[in-house]
């Protein structure tokens, strides 16, 4: 676990952070109490949480690799990538081809400090700090327009992520605005948490918001998630529970309980 004296100046370890509390969800050390305060809180609620993180962070790396091998994705924003992980979206598309190019996308400073780490050496990955509604400021960074060349195709990722953004800064826009700036036969991969249980919906939405000082937005249903995906020709099995999503083993944890689900898929874009 991260260790309570160090931290930097500008981080608050007192509030839970949506990309540390994932971290320790998938058995990282990149967390303090707070965090692993909240999400134990959480799990008393939703007990399926820590089941459903692994298996959302594996259909991440399941997406990634199909990309790159059926259709020949090499470049990739990962926007809200969270902290480094095992098999994160450049050691899977490097994988496949070294000379594959990500860019990750976070607001939480020590996902920058940890990730510009584990990336000193690697000059084809960076790590920007900026808001993922910035699309402005990311396409437009000194980092993104070094390694993405936006006239072939992108895959930009939003992959458990658009639950935090609250409803006033319109998500569905936000994936509009993206999918508009890339080029023909890029790709877009979105899920986020959903529930058909009011009361679940209630009382993630208002614990998350109250535990993380606001940075949060809204458990949706799938039917505001199949709104991200309006106009776009949807890859094959469709929006879905994402450890149904194109699976390449029966071996993935079981998610024993449904109170919430991450629901998602893939688009092309014309």
């Amino acid at each position: 676990m991260q260790s309570e004296s160090w931290s930097p100046d500008a981080i608050d370890t007192k509030i839970p952070s949506v990309a540390r509390m994932y971290d320790f969800f998938l058995g990282g050390d990149d967390n303090y109490q707070s965090d692993r305060d909240a999400c134990e809180q959480l799990l008393q609620q939703v007990p399926s949480t820590k089941v459903l993180a692994i298996n959302n962070r594996r259909f991440l790396q399941r997406v990634v690799r199909t990309l790159a091998v059926d259709y020949g994705i090499r470049q990739f924003i990962d926007h809200g990538s969270g902290l480094p992980t095992q098999d994160n979206v450049h050691q899977v598309a490097q994988a496949v081809d070294p000379a594959s190019r990500v860019v990750y996308v976070d607001n939480d400073p020590i996902v920058l400090a940890h990730g510009r780490a584990l990336l000193e050496e690697n000059d084809r990955t960076a790590v920007i700090q900026a808001d993922m509604r910035d699309t402005e400021g990311i396409f437009t960074h000194e980092e993104t327009t070094r390694l993405i060349d936006f006239s072939r195709p992108v895959a930009a990722l939003f992959v458990s992520v658009m639950h935090c953004i609250p409803d006033e800064d319109d998500p569905a826009g936000l994936v509009r605005r993206v999918a508009e700036r890339l080029a023909p036969g890029s790709f877009l991969v979105v899920c986020q948490l959903v529930s058909d249980r009011p009361e679940i919906r209630k009382f993630v939405t208002d614990f998350m918001a109250e535990a993380t000082g606001g940075h949060w937005g809204r458990v949706r249903e799938e039917h505001e998630v199949t709104e991200y995906f309006n106009g776009l020709e949807i890859l094959e099995p469709g929006l879905v529970e994402v450890s149904t999503w194109r699976p390449d083993t029966d071996l993935a944890p079981v998610q024993q309980t449904d109170e919430w689900i991450e629901w998602g898929g893939v688009a092309r874009l014309g």
